[in-house]
């Protein structure tokens, strides 16, 4: 099957969404065994990288390029819901103790946001209005 760029892009957010909740998840614990992961998995830099890195690839895959608008609506403001929940997450609104469950609710429904898109793209055209 030949990958295109629609592909990529969907593939890639759906990527960088497993990656952030690897991070969130999986790093903490990894800390505890490996001392030195913990200064990466704690770093305020990391979750900035995340967030600048997932929001373009979000947009880039979420478009239609032909017509330089959004493929579904609802769509986007999934992602976005998800974006704006990383973020808050990110900066720690509305407190330090929120940080993790927010991030993790707002990579699953990034994460959901494209999968939904990779189907109805590719195929499944009934997974979403």
């Amino acid at each position: 099957m030949k990958m295109t760029l629609a592909r990529a892009m969907d593939a890639s957010a759906i990527g960088l969404s497993a990656l952030c909740l690897v991070h969130c998840l999986a790093l903490p614990v990894l800390a505890l065994v490996l001392p030195f992961l913990g200064v990466w998995a704690h770093a305020e830099w990391v979750h900035v990288v995340f967030i600048c890195a997932a929001a373009p690839i979000a947009l880039m895959a979420l478009m239609d390029w032909r017509t330089l608008r959004p493929h579904a609506w609802a769509l986007v403001g999934l992602a976005a819901l998800g974006l704006g929940l990383m973020l808050a997450g990110a900066l720690e609104v509305p407190s330090a103790g929120w940080e993790r469950p927010l991030t993790v609710i707002g990579g699953v429904i990034l994460a959901t946001a494209h999968i939904l898109n990779w189907r109805r793209r590719h195929g499944d055209h009934h997974a979403c209005p």
